[in-house]
């Protein structure tokens, strides 16, 4: 059985709990055990282009309780995958921060280790567990569901660091949207950002980018555009929401977390995926 160190982050269990609950119910089905830290913090992706040097040890310190419970982390969000690898990256080559943060964390009792293993979910199903056995533990296979697999950014880039998969021409989502037996399909802007890092900021561009993703999805033949980041997936919930509720055609491609679909094709059932908390059509769902 494989067990892990499970990190949350700070937007999972605030605003996208389904994450985590069809998470959970998937790896609990598939036998991989999941240790809870409940010192784990935030991974430091908010400070990053503000203080490098605080930045660097909320992530240490969590990369150093990991290493504390001799486990490798399994992390949800893409965000935090990205923001704990590049912190990586950079206390391997410099040696001053690494002295520094070690002094630090040593204070807490703590001893750091950059090269804890730090793995996204999608990783730990596709290398870890394997795809032979999420098709055997699949019991209702979606044949003949089109789905639209956005693959995000903080997990692609930059590639020396993140080692997720092919920057260019990634292939692990959808590979892992198949094993349901949903038809994982081609789309012009799969690799496009989904517009959050800009609501806020300029919340015109963010939506204009997020519609154009949800159109190209659906023009694509798309059922479901398929997230495996909380970011990403509140940023398509929240504009889709907002189309429906203005001029716009009613078939906004609804989006579901990955777990989610997963979960369905292992025949979980919704209220233990989170379905009822995804802003989506009950009809959509229960075609499913």
């Amino acid at each position: 059985m494989n067990t892990y160190a499970l990190f949350l982050g700070c937007t999972i269990p605030a605003r996208v709990q389904p994450y985590e609950n069809a998470t959970r119910a998937v790896l609990g089905k598939l036998g991989v055990r999941l240790v809870d830290c409940r010192d784990f913090a935030c991974c430091g992706y908010p400070l990053r282009n503000v203080d490098q040097r605080a930045f660097l040890f909320s992530a240490a310190r969590n990369l150093a309780l990991a290493n504390h419970l001799g486990l490798e982390m399994l992390v949800l969000c893409k965000c935090c995958f990205g923001s704990l690898k590049a912190a990586q990256h950079i206390l391997r080559r410099d040696a001053a921060a690494r002295n520094d943060i070690g002094r630090r964390l040593q204070e807490q009792g703590l001893r750091l280790d950059a090269d804890i293993e730090v793995k996204h979910l999608l990783s730990v199903l596709r290398h870890d567990v394997g795809p032979a056995t999420l098709k055997e533990k699949v019991t209702r296979p979606l044949t003949g569901l089109k789905v639209s697999a956005h693959v995000g950014c903080h997990a692609l880039r930059p590639s020396h660091i993140t080692r997720f998969d092919d920057p260019v021409s990634p292939r692990i989502f959808d590979e892992l949207v198949e094993v349901t037996g949903a038809k994982s399909i081609q789309w012009d802007t799969k690799l496009d950002c989904c517009g959050a890092p800009l609501l806020g900021v300029n919340d015109e561009l963010s939506t204009a980018l997020t519609r154009n993703k949800l159109d190209m999805a659906s023009k694509a033949g798309a059922d479901h555009l398929c997230t495996a980041c909380p970011y990403c997936q509140l940023q398509f919930d929240t504009v889709r929401q907002r189309l429906r509720e203005g001029n716009d055609p009613p078939d906004v491609v609804p989006p579901v977390l990955y777990p989610q679909l997963l979960g369905w094709s292992m025949g979980i059932e919704h209220k233990l995926l989170g379905i009822e908390k995804n802003a989506m059509d009950p009809v959509a769902t229960d075609a499913i």
